[in-house]
């Protein structure tokens, strides 16, 4: 039987947040109506325009930076002091307001007396776009700030765990003088957004989340001509090279295992490691590891607080029980008596490739590190993944780094860093991680449609 309504439970305390009612027949009709309505008239506004209102929502969003910050932490459990994404939402908008007129002018192409030829971006009309509860704000830059600019409209379905920040971001966007039907947000139900791609109601489909997810949106909009553009998660590894610094890169790979509770599509989830200073970077991780401290999200300021549910640590703890049972070795006592949604950051050592640990996505503070031989056998293991979002080579030597990078399968590739979406990049996966790219010049790109001109000269 479908639910009318849904709970957002707290990590922090097993408390009930809140509850809303999903979107009904009426609504769900209305706001479509609302957002077809608006295609024509958001296209024909002018660019300047669009960005302004872009901008200023983004100014909106930071006028609201403690509500959000609060639905952050409360909904997810992140410690209040990390919660508050504002600023990169509204850099996001900045970023790809000032390369806007470039990306979106026309692109000529070879012309003569008789024949002129462009090529125009267009808006590809009506988005749906879907958004995954870990990064809840920041991610609206991409799903919401980026088509807007482009000229589509937009209707946003955020994760049932974060459907404050959606309301909130509706609020902001009209408080920023938004033009009706623009931007809406809905709580639709699973099978509502399944239904309604099925049908053909969007243009595009934008989407954020798991692989699980992002696949049944796939196949949703089969048959439909759909454009679809999916986020999906990643099990990234790093590569740590004999003649690698591992003074000044232990702190980094902590933060890529570790940072927001190991929630990030692009955590390092898999750890690599020349067998000749395996021992020495872990000496130098676990160090690291010790000041990823635990505790109450608002309480305390700590750097790590829950993860989004109770059945998410106990689905983490399992992963790490089998791969100790399977023979690897857990070098942190990661008990905790905050509760059951609490995962303290660990490290394993002793860790392969027959072990889930090391196949599946996690999503959670673990360090996994494997010893190899050297280049080959790193190489060959990085690839060893159905996911492909980012991957990362420490080395000194820049020349061998960026030869091993240009093997590696994944959409983002780093040298001498990792966990990071760089704004200025396009950022997407391959494999499993994902279809199309988001961000920079090229993810505005992506929201358009390419409009070929032939324009033949009269009396030619």
């Amino acid at each position: 039987m479908p639910q009318d309504s849904f709970a957002v439970v707290s990590p922090i305390d097993g408390s009930t947040y809140l509850t809303r009612e999903y979107a009904q027949e009426s609504e769900i009709a209305q706001k479509i109506e609302a957002a077809r309505n608006a295609v024509r008239s958001w296209r024909r506004t002018p660019l300047a325009q669009r960005i302004a209102l872009v901008r200023g929502f983004g100014e909106a969003m930071k006028a609201r930076a403690d509500e959000l910050g609060d639905a952050v932490a409360w909904s997810i459990g992140r410690p209040r002091w990390q919660s508050d994404e504002t600023p990169r939402l509204a850099l996001v908008g900045d970023l790809l307001a000032q390369g806007a007129e470039r990306v979106l002018s026309d692109r000529a192409f070879e012309s003569d007396t008789a024949i002129r030829r462009f090529v125009r971006p267009m808006p590809g009309g009506l988005h749906l776009s879907i958004c995954a509860w870990n990064y809840p704000t920041a991610m609206l830059g991409y799903l919401v700030s980026q088509p807007l600019i482009a000229g589509n409209v937009v209707v946003l379905k955020h994760s049932p765990q974060t459907p404050l920040v959606a309301e909130i971001a509706a609020e902001a966007w009209k408080a920023a003088g938004g033009p009706e039907g623009v931007f809406q947000s809905i709580h639709l139900s699973h099978s509502d957004a399944e239904r309604l791609i099925s049908a053909g109601t969007f243009d595009a489909v934008n989407f954020i989340g798991s692989v699980a997810g992002g696949k049944r949106v796939h196949a949703a909009a089969g048959g439909t001509m759909t454009s679809v553009h999916l986020e999906l998660g990643g099990k990234d590894p790093a590569y740590i090279r004999a003649d690698a610094d591992i003074d000044r890169l232990a702190a980094d790979i902590a933060e890529g295992c570790f940072s927001n509770a190991g929630q990030s599509c692009c955590s390092v989830e898999r750890i690599y490691v020349d067998r000749s200073i395996h021992d020495r970077f872990v000496d130098a991780l676990m160090a690291e590891t010790a000041k990823w401290t635990i505790g109450h999200p608002i309480e305390e300021k700590a750097m790590i607080g829950s993860v989004v549910n109770a059945g998410a640590a106990v689905r983490i703890r399992n992963q790490i029980e089998q791969a100790v049972a399977a023979g690897a070795n857990r070098l942190v006592d990661a008990t905790t008596s905050l509760g059951g949604a609490f995962v303290p950051a660990e490290v394993l050592t002793g860790v392969n490739h027959s072990m889930s640990i090391m196949r599946d996505e996690l999503f959670g503070p673990v360090a996994a590190v494997q010893a190899v031989s050297g280049d080959d056998e790193a190489i060959a293991l990085m690839n060893d993944s159905e996911y492909g979002l980012s991957a990362s080579v420490w080395t000194q030597d820049i020349e061998r780094g960026l030869e091993l990078l240009d093997e590696v399968e994944a959409g983002t590739v780093y040298l001498n860093r990792c966990d990071h979406a760089d704004l200025y990049l396009p950022w997407g996966g391959v494999k499993d991680s994902g279809l199309g790219r988001t961000n920079g010049s090229m993810g505005l790109l992506e929201t358009t449609a390419a409009k070929a001109f032939h324009i033949r000269q009269l009396g030619n």
